[in-house]
């Protein structure tokens, strides 16, 4: 289980910065091509003036400041610690669903060949094979049997209360894993309305503080943060719960289905009291 638990982790890692990179990717080839757009315009507008008479000329504008790409302007907007909290919730974001999505695969709750193999060991008789296959098994059901067969000796009432305590304890952690998905998805907006606030407070501060009507240009700074934030935690959050629930909704009853499987296998074992049959 701390092979696969390990495993999946680092397969989440490598997944999530190639997420990551192919994001980035996109926003630099769209600002790309939209500044290559803007130059191409303004070239064009350049060679019909030249091309005019010279007295048709409209005397030379003030220079004014360089374009900036769409994500050179999302970063100075959020800065530097609303970048490194967005990025951070991406990055853990895409790293518990791959580990959430290998974990609630059907070979890692309710593998077909155990349940086969487990009940034609029983149907042999062969019960300390079927011990031992169930507990070689790191699954769920595989625990859950083990723990099942481990208390028969005892009587048939233990060994389900024994695998119901089992099958609780695996359903917990399976379910605070998934937990951490939901706990994204509920602070990335609040991260991004603690964004706005200050975006707006900025604002607002440009406006109290300038003793003549402030320029746009020096508004648009903070709106722009107030803005950028909630956008990004808007993005962040809604596949954060629409992932986190389809997952639950499968890990459920893929739970379900263990509870189902493991009581049926072990419902030939009902008459026996103190002894394994």
């Amino acid at each position: 289980m701390r092979h696969r638990f390990l495993s999946g982790w680092l397969g989440a890692g490598l997944c999530s910065w190639f997420l990551l990179l192919l994001v980035l990717g996109a926003f630099s080839t769209i600002s790309l091509m939209g500044e290559r757009a803007a130059v191409a315009q303004e070239e064009g507008e350049e060679e019909i003036i030249d091309e005019a008479p010279a007295e048709a000329q409209p005397a030379a504008a003030p220079d004014t400041p360089g374009r900036q790409s769409t994500l050179e302007w999302m970063f100075k907007s959020l800065g530097w610690m609303y970048s490194v909290v967005f990025l951070s919730l991406s990055f853990t974001l895409v790293a518990l669903f791959v580990m959430n999505l290998l974990m609630a695969r059907r070979e890692n709750v309710v593998p077909v060949a155990l349940v086969e193999g487990f009940e034609a060991h029983l149907n042999e008789k062969r019960y300390q094979e079927a011990y031992e296959m169930a507990k070689n098994d790191e699954s769920f059901l595989g625990q859950v049997l083990s723990a099942g067969l481990a208390k028969l000796s005892a009587g048939y009432e233990q060994a389900i209360e024994a695998m119901q305590e089992v099958g609780e304890e695996e359903n917990m952690k399976m379910e605070h894993r998934l937990s951490y998905m939901a706990l994204i998805g509920t602070i990335s907006p609040m991260v991004g309305l603690l964004g706005t606030v200050q975006g707006m407070i900025a604002s607002f501060s440009v406006i109290a503080n300038s003793p003549t009507a402030p320029k746009p240009s020096e508004l648009a700074v903070g709106i722009s943060t107030a803005l950028f934030t909630t956008l990004v935690g808007l993005f962040i959050a809604i596949p954060a719960i629409a992932a986190y629930n389809l997952i639950r909704n499968r890990v459920q009853r893929l739970v379900l289905e263990v509870g189902i499987l493991s009581e049926g296998l072990m419902s030939r074992f009902a008459s026996v009291g103190g002894k394994k049959g």
